[in-house]
């Protein structure tokens, strides 16, 4: 990924995702914002705790550093779900409820989602001009809501699988994502061979970056770039709810096309 800084505000992108023509797509940091401790500071999560005119404010500063318009977003109420929604012009300012993935072809339609510590998906179809954004955390992942979201470009738009061009973004790693019992038995029941991982104490990690290339590779996308950046290892520049024990803000993945 490419680190760009622009008027303060700190965010990724895509290397592979960088030359298609009108693409935007941005994973912004905590970097920049106006929210104080310990949302500081580009925090864009109304639901945490932070004071709301400062996650507004945030908002605006990312919405112009993109150049784009609150009135062209959509974003969703995540749940940890499988559920993937086609999203067009008459979405524009909503908040679509129980979705953990948004998809659209609508150019001027820009797809929002916040993370700390999940894994944020971006999908780019050149050939249709349809992009998709995903939050997958541990229980979508395991489920295959990152396939799911493929499955959906297919039906909604005509896409092939092949022509897709995904990244997985920052998110905690397997260097720092202990899990519990339930998530093993989840992860064994869904795949036959799980990512799973002993840690220098020998506790179980899970690798959501292995498990989510793993999930799109199989539904056909050959192009798949994973950031490696851990979120519970960098909170000087993510969030990160593990490693701040839920007391922390969100960050911004955006995706869309102009």
């Amino acid at each position: 990924m490419q680190r760009q800084s622009v008027n303060g505000l700190v965010f990724y992108r895509f290397n592979s995702l960088g030359g298609f023509d009108g693409l935007v797509q941005a994973v912004f940091t905590r970097l920049g914002g106006v929210s104080r401790p310990p949302f500081d500071s580009l925090n864009v999560g109304h639901t945490v705790g932070d004071d709301l005119e400062a996650v507004e404010a945030n908002h605006r500063l990312i919405f112009r550093t993109l150049g784009i318009s609150p009135h062209q977003t959509v974003t969703s109420y995540l749940v940890h779900s499988t559920r993937v929604a086609v999203v067009d012009k008459l979405h524009l300012g909503k908040v679509i409820p129980a979705t953990d993935g948004l998809v659209t072809n609508v150019p001027g339609v820009f797809l929002i989602l916040r993370f700390a510590d999940c894994v944020p998906i971006i999908l780019y179809d050149p050939e249709e001009r349809a992009v998709g954004l995903i939050h997958a955390g541990w229980k979508g992942s395991i489920l295959g809501i990152a396939a799911e979201a493929v499955r959906t470009m297919v039906q909604a738009f005509g896409s092939h699988p092949e022509d897709i061009v995904a990244g997985i973004g920052p998110s905690i790693g397997p260097c720092c994502y202990e899990v519990g019992e339930e998530v093993v038995e989840l992860a064994q029941e869904h795949l036959a061979s799980p990512p799973l991982v002993k840690g220098s104490n020998g506790a179980v990690h899970l690798d959501l970056w292995e498990l989510n290339r793993r999930y799109l590779a199989e539904a056909g996308v050959k192009q798949v770039e994973v950031a490696q950046i851990c979120t519970a290892c960098h909170r000087d520049e993510f969030f990160s709810h593990r490693a701040s024990r839920g007391r922390t803000g969100r960050f911004a993945v955006i995706v869309g096309i102009r």
